[in-house]
């Protein structure tokens, strides 16, 4: 098949890899990266530019293309494709609102009757304060729509609470997305992310994976797009999992119907595992990045086999199989992310990595001269299979210590949450 993937970070990157491994595709990646380009040709196209990704994918005839990132799919880029009658991976734009509007979810879930924590939305910032101060700390404080997952404030303080509403509504730090603000109360227990193939009736769930937000070890510092993600979690037991699905995916997908949007795709569930039983933090409408990097080395089923039978909505009829090992993906992050930080910094010591049998992913670097440097916060996702949770981890790290760059951080916890 002739296959575009849309998007250039590590969450693309493993998509490519796993279509590469199936052999015989001619995969194209707009615009990639530096890893992805051993892979894929790469097309300087900006994922976000729907018009030319479009009009590139229908001058080249393409079989399937799967559209990753969030903004495309808020766009509507799933939804232009099929139009002109190319296979699109992803969710329409209706459906993509469960994650592009944190209103439009947390209302379908409050209609629904779907587990999550108790809110309020606000468009007037004095309102939001005067509600936070009503309430008390600790409490939550989100944009409401995208901001490259770091648009949470998980605030400890009333003063914690008001700072961020001032960031996200005066200040604009996430531009449009902060129009409104959503305040919830702050929930307790241990995070999980299921991720979930549905062609908007038969649902497949994924290895459950847990993802280390904050920046810096024991869970501390900003909130940052990733810094490691494992699967499967043990947090997720047969029983957890099974309260899960009746009580928050079967009740998601049928209310996406209900609403008129069915979703089609990868939805993302990310959980909160509450005394009072699991409840919803976000949705996601897509892979989740870096869950991705530790979910897909575990699919034994050809990946583009599963895009084609969502899309075709004849996914009861596929078996969809993982294996049971255990992956651990660790971010190498640029120094000052996610503030700011310096590009094109050299890398040192992949081949090596790659020679002792690591996965290494590329989410931001270019190839230069003298070899791969950086571009981006998150850099690589070096990341290690194993038959069991502590091998992986071993592995992982053992692999991290053969890469370096000026400024390279890295959390040393990744697995031991």
């Amino acid at each position: 098949m002739k296959i575009l993937v849309v998007g250039g970070g590590g969450r693309e990157h493993a998509v490519c890899r796993a279509l590469y491994s199936e052999g015989g595709h001619e995969l194209y990646c707009a615009p990639g990266n530096g890893g992805i380009a051993a892979l894929a040709k790469c097309v300087n196209i900006a994922a976000t530019d729907v018009d030319a990704m479009v009009a590139f994918a229908k001058e080249e005839g393409m079989d399937l293309v799967c559209v990753t990132p969030d903004d495309p799919l808020a766009l509507g880029m799933v939804d232009r494709l099929t139009e002109i009658g190319i296979p699109a991976f992803g969710p329409s734009k209706l459906a993509a609102r469960i994650e592009s509007s944190k209103a439009f979810s947390k209302d379908l879930m409050k209609r629904y009757g779907i587990p999550t924590a108790k809110f309020e939305v606000f468009s007037d910032p004095d309102a939001a304060k005067a509600y936070i101060r009503e309430s008390g700390a600790p409490i939550v404080v989100k944009a409401d729509g995208l901001a490259l997952g770091k648009g949470v404030y998980v605030c400890s303080s009333v003063e914690e609470a008001e700072n961020a509403v001032n960031e996200i509504m005066i200040d604009r730090t996430f531009g449009d997305s902060g129009n409104r603000v959503l305040i919830e109360e702050c929930l307790f227990g241990p995070e999980a992310s299921l991720l979930c193939f549905t062609d908007g009736s038969t649902v497949v769930p994924m290895p459950a994976a847990q993802d280390h937000k904050r920046v810096g070890d024991g869970d501390i510092g900003p909130n940052t797009g990733g810094m490691g993600a494992f699967a499967p979690t043990p947090k997720m037991t047969a029983e957890v999992k099974a309260e899960v699905m009746e009580k928050i995916v079967y009740p998601t997908i049928a209310a996406m119907n209900a609403e008129g949007c069915p979703f089609k795709g990868v939805l993302y569930f990310g959980l909160m595992l509450t005394q009072k039983g699991p409840m919803v933090i976000e949705y996601n409408s897509r892979f989740g990045d870096p869950e991705t990097q530790a979910i897909l080395p575990l699919l034994k089923t050809p990946l583009s086999e599963v895009f084609m039978a969502v899309i075709e909505e004849r996914l009861g009829e596929l078996t969809v199989e993982f294996s049971a090992d255990a992956c651990v993906c660790v971010v190498l992050a640029s120094g000052g992310y996610p503030g700011k930080y310096e590009k094109g910094k050299l890398i040192s010591g992949i081949d090596d990595a790659l020679t002792e049998g690591a996965i290494v992913y590329h989410a931001g670097t270019a190839l230069s001269e003298d070899g791969f440097a950086t571009s981006g916060g998150r850099v690589l996702g070096v990341t290690a299979v194993e038959k069991d949770l502590e091998s992986a981890i071993r592995a992982a790290y053992g692999y991290v210590n053969y890469i370096s760059f000026d400024g390279m951080q890295y959390r040393k916890d990744i697995g031991r949450k």
